[in-house]
């Protein structure tokens, strides 16, 4: 593609060298270019991509985009390398990569899901119940993205806008009619989905968390509201009616605004009759269903799906027959149940509001047991290293309040010290809740420490992880899976 042509609703600043250059290649990496490569320099939170435009000239390099040109001025440099200066690296990369692919995501139906919690779930359910009414679909998740059957293993909530169109090409290509996509607060802010055509845009709640990156709470309230300002007049924006912030998430979009509530008056309303381990009874649209997924916060991420699903053309009676048959994507409230009946639950809650509902279900759940003996809550939580420091004596607070032990221990250190992590959580403990505590650094031996000490159906849980088969320390992701921790654990109890 022509280099003129690639620029297309690119707001330029200026340009140096042949705009007729022929450009066969895109890439943020200067260890991927190659003669025909256009090199996009984009300022990272580690590194600076500025610094790698010589070893892409050298590389050869046809083109360069970049915010400020090198110090040696461009007329010095190969006539040969045509330089391109934008205000917005990241943006300008989300249409050059839209140009470049032929603009993907107006041939695909694209749903965006955004919010603290949920995004999995919702996305991942929306997927799994368009594959069950007969579509090809595409997912891009915090968990995996996956095209129909193929799994992809994915770093990012959100990936950059050259792999989120290679992908959605990919999609297309094996007969993809929908794509669900997860859009976190740092992509929206990053530009990632710059230059992206989406039908639908979903927000499932906002809480605390990401503050190390957005800095305030309104920051992040912000970033969350970018996404469906930038929606179409053609698209859908659903909110959460009875989220406080639902309704800011819709102020300034064009799109058609649509709701869904447990609680307050939505487009699309539900209500629970009855909740146990096994299941869930409930009122949509005055229909009774029984669906596999458990609690109340699902209810939400269930009317969610059910409300997209309708708004994007499909029979109500057919999304929720295939819904109620749907379980929870991995590491969301999925049980681990030993051979004499000790429950463990392995949730990805990594967020306060995320903790407290998912130990506020399992104490409504427990509540039903007719054991005889009411199950203790034994919760295994910890939090993750160079992230939001601020709510980790309040997730500590939240652990203690709702279970009857706790045990503090590593989650994904990072590069942080895990006892200076454990320190923070500790300082959020009562006094009264002291002697129920324990802190165990090692997350394996918090595991089986907390096994030994469970009763049959007792309750287990392991927070934070979910779906993840690793732990991240000191740039090393070991493997690690809670899920398969505590299987061991049941074998030696």
């Amino acid at each position: 593609m022509l280099l003129s042509d690639l620029v297309y609703k690119v707001s330029l600043l200026a340009t140096a060298g042949p705009m007729s250059a022929e450009v066969t290649h895109l890439t943020m990496d200067s260890r991927r270019v190659g003669p025909g490569s256009l090199f996009i320099a984009v300022r990272g939170t580690v590194s600076d991509g500025h610094s790698f435009i010589p070893k892409a000239i050298e590389q050869g390099a046809t083109a360069i985009l970049c915010e400020e040109l090198p110090a040696e001025r461009p007329e010095a440099l190969p006539e040969s390398v045509t330089f391109v200066q934008v205000e917005n690296a990241p943006r300008a990369m989300g249409f050059l990569a839209a140009n470049f692919y032929g603009h993907p995501s107006k041939k695909i139906k694209l749903v965006g899901v955004t919010g603290t919690n949920g995004k999995t779930s919702v996305a991942t359910l929306l997927f799994r119940l368009f594959r069950a009414l007969g579509y090809r679909c595409g997912l891009l998740s915090t968990v995996q993205n996956q095209i129909d059957d193929e799994v992809i293993p994915t770093t990012h909530t959100t990936p950059d806008a050259i792999t989120t169109n290679e992908l959605l090409v990919n999609m297309i290509k094996h007969g993809c009619t929908h794509v669900f996509m997860e859009v976190s607060s740092h992509a929206v802010v990053q530009e990632r989905i710059a230059g992206l055509h989406f039908v639908g845009g979903i927000f499932t709640n906002i809480t605390h968390d990401h503050l190390d990156f957005h800095g305030t709470f309104d920051n992040y309230i912000k970033a969350k509201k970018g996404f469906f300002d930038q929606l179409p007049r053609s698209a859908f924006a659903l909110t959460n009616a009875d989220d406080k912030r639902g309704a800011v998430m819709l102020q300034n979009t064009l799109a058609r605004k649509e709701s869904y509530s447990l609680q307050s008056l939505g487009t699309f309303k539900g209500k629970v009759l009855a909740d146990g381990l096994f299941g869930m009874e409930m009122l949509v649209d005055e229909r009774q269903v029984w669906f596999k997924l458990i609690g109340r916060f699902n209810a939400y991420n269930l009317l969610a799906v059910y409300g997209a699903a309708v708004l994007l053309g499909e029979d109500e009676e057919a999304i929720l027959t295939e819904l109620s048959s749907l379980t929870p994507p991995p590491g969301r409230f999925e049980q681990v149940i030993s051979p004499d009946k000790i429950v463990g639950i392995v949730d990805y809650a990594h967020t306060p509001d995320a903790l407290q509902n998912v130990l506020e279900t399992i104490d409504s759940l427990r509540q039903s047991n007719d054991s005889g003996v009411l199950p203790q809550v034994i919760t295994v939580v910890g939090c993750g290293g160079n992230r939001d420091a601020a709510k980790r004596p309040i997730m500590a607070q939240i652990a203690c309040k709702l279970s009857d032990r706790v045990i503090l221990t590593s989650d994904n250190p990072r590069f942080e010290d895990p006892m200076a992590i454990l320190e923070q959580m500790q300082a959020g403990i009562p006094a009264i809740d002291y002697k129920k505590t324990r802190t165990i650094e090692d997350r394996r031996a918090a595991i089986q420490a907390a096994v030994a000490m469970a009763r049959p159906h007792d309750i287990i849980l392991v927070a934070g992880k979910g779906h993840e088969t690793y732990q991240d320390i000191q740039g090393v992701k070991y493997d690690f899976d809670d899920r398969l921790e505590l299987r061991k654990a049941y074998q030696i109890r």
